[in-house]
């Protein structure tokens, strides 16, 4: 027999606001049940998904992502740690470039903050005759398919 929990007392084991819970169910990331009376009802794995739900949120991870992560594991039961290791490894790719990303955003703000100066004749940020417009839109000194190179 699967425990079933409120609303409230979903929110108040895993500390999330009611309404944050109602955000998830929109966006398909958990899901509830109605009783006779029309009063919405969790089965209890729903606390280890809303946990996962958290995690991932607090990397990065964007909801969508999450959603078709939780869409794999078994419906009805309470993820494992094989599955949240299945996850982790599925994620530890995007988190990787993230990292390269950031590492290369800090890179150059400290060539910048370290001259003080932002001079338009050494910068490594600027972006003469606009060059970089040829590779595609956006910010791509900074984006993850560059994987380090600097133009000047």
């Amino acid at each position: 027999m699967v425990r079933e929990l409120t609303v409230g007392e979903v929110a108040k084991r895993s500390g999330l606001a009611v309404s944050a819970l109602h955000f998830y169910e929109t966006k398909g990331l958990i899901e509830s049940y109605r009783t006779a009376g029309n009063q919405r009802r969790y089965a209890s794995d729903v606390l280890r998904r809303v946990a996962i739900i958290k995690v991932a949120q607090n990397l990065g991870i964007p909801l969508a992502a999450i959603g078709e992560a939780l869409r794999c594991l078994p419906e009805g039961q309470t993820p494992s740690r094989a599955d949240w290791e299945a996850m982790s490894r599925q994620w530890g790719d995007e988190l990787n470039s993230r990292i390269r990303q950031l590492q290369k955003l800090r890179d150059g703000l400290s060539d910048c903050i370290g001259c003080g100066c932002l001079s338009l004749d050494k910068c490594g940020l600027v972006n003469w005759e606009d060059k970089l417009a040829a590779r595609g839109p956006g910010p791509q000194r900074l984006v993850a398919r560059n994987h380090g190179s600097r133009e000047r």
